[in-house]
């Protein structure tokens, strides 16, 4: 029996120890095993898959697992549309603690790994952490990890010594902040995030003020920080608007309309911020987002800095946007996820498999190549997030006063090293878009 839950699936999340085909809510008798979880699958993503009727579907028998086995299921791609790299499968107990609790395990350090580049430098450092805690610092260049050398990291993409299993578990760092080579010790913990990184507000040299916001998470958690963020902004006569959201790989819906009606304020109350259409079978479960009213009025030009983890729902924001503000963008090409899920719990995992697309007002969506960009400028990974001097930021700085792109500084290129066909996977970076 499928169960009435599409959109309400978040709230509803605990409430589903299994969906489809059977489960253990409604048969006593149900056995959660490996057999048992890839016929779940082969049901659910026949149903409520957003490519279903366009990808394999082989049986399940000669699979060892049910990753193994989703691989084999997904999207291959064609003329319009790229492979399904997004669909995954998590343990429910992570899926919980990040989206309801605004809760993560682990170090709270992450590293410019997508590069494939030396200096291999922290990037981000999640400030209720361990290692904000033990003193690390954005820009910091890692000499070494658990005695593993940045430069044997970097060629073979494999970063998985940065991530904690479990609590307690040990990360020794070599790290160089420029005074000479240090070794830090950082020992995993579950930390509450904290979403709204930074906020502040320049005053360009016309005169004008623009605020600046940094956003790691679109979390419920996120709500009340960006609410008085956005009121923080607008009381200093801010008039302009800077989103970070380069680091930012998305989360719930709700919580991305939220930044939105922020943003338009009462001006746009009631218009719409996105659709969500799902698959031929499924388009009953179609759903609207429309923009609140929020105090104060408009912000008519907003610049959202992007790079390559600016995924999903960050994405959606300024796509949905666009309709009623002048977007901006700068930075690096975003990720290109124009589709998203609705995480069904199945046994001890959640599943987030692509159900649906998002489209704006304009029935603008499709941008599997990221979105466009305004001005492309390199991030170095150096100076603090919302400092004037950090390379985006001042990038956009500069726009907002001239409206043309800076002109960027010729330099010795990074040293860039052959990555493996092995995807590369970083600490703490997270891609999703979640109808809730």
């Amino acid at each position: 029996m499928k169960i009435l839950r599409r959109i309400t699936a978040l709230a509803a999340l605990a409430l589903l120890a299994s969906c489809g085909g059977g489960s253990s809510n409604e048969d006593p008798s149900f056995v959660c095993s490996v057999s048992s979880d890839k016929a779940w699958l082969r049901e659910e993503m026949f149903d409520f898959y957003f490519w279903s009727g366009r990808s394999p579907d082989p049986s399940p028998e000669t699979y060892a697992d049910v990753n193994e086995y989703l691989n084999a299921l997904r999207f291959q791609g064609d003329a319009d549309e790229p492979y399904d790299r997004f669909s995954y499968i998590e343990s429910a107990a992570a899926f919980s603690q990040f989206f309801e609790e605004g809760k993560t395990l682990g170090y709270g350090v992450a590293f410019n790994g997508q590069e494939r580049t030396l200096p291999l430098r922290i990037r981000y450092i999640e400030p209720n952490s361990p290692a904000a805690a033990a003193g690390l610092l954005r820009g910091d260049t890692i000499v070494s990890a658990n005695g593993t050398a940045a430069a044997q990291l970097v060629s073979s993409g494999d970063f998985s010594v940065l991530s904690a299993a479990n609590e307690g578990d040990k990360l020794t760092l070599v790290v160089d902040s420029g005074s000479g080579a240090r070794t830090v010790e950082v020992t995993a913990a579950t930390f509450s995030l904290k979403p709204v990184t930074a906020t502040t507000v320049f005053t360009l040299p016309n005169g004008k003020k623009a605020g600046y916001l940094s956003l790691k998470d679109f979390i419920t958690q996120a709500e009340g920080p960006l609410s008085d963020a956005i009121a923080q902004i607008r009381a200093q006569g801010a008039t302009e608007l800077i989103l970070d959201l380069r680091y930012n790989g998305g989360g719930r819906v709700s919580t991305a309309t939220h930044l939105a009606s922020l943003v338009t304020g009462a001006t746009q109350a009631g218009k719409l911020f996105t659709s969500l259409v799902f698959n031929p079978k499924q388009q009953r479960y179609n759903t609207t987002y429309r923009l609140s009213s929020q105090p104060g009025t408009a912000f008519p030009r907003v610049v959202v800095l992007t790079g390559s983890r600016t995924c999903s729902a960050s994405e959606m924001v300024a796509n949905g946007l666009k309709p009623y503000a002048d977007v901006v963008t700068i930075g690096g090409t975003s990720c290109g996820k124009p589709v998203g899920f609705s995480p069904q719990k199945h046994c001890d995992k959640v599943y987030s498999l692509v159900n649906f697309e998002s489209l704006n007002a304009n029935g603008q969506g499709k941008y599997y190549s990221g979105l466009p960009l305004t001005c492309t400028v390199k991030e170095d990974f150096t100076r603090a997030l919302g400092d004037a001097s950090e390379t985006l930021t001042a990038a956009a700085l500069s726009y907002l006063q001239n409206g043309s792109c800076p002109v960027q500084p010729s330099s010795v290129p990074s040293r860039v090293l052959r990555s493996t066909e092995r995807p590369v996977v970083e600490p703490g970076q997270r891609s999703g878009m979640f109808a809730d």
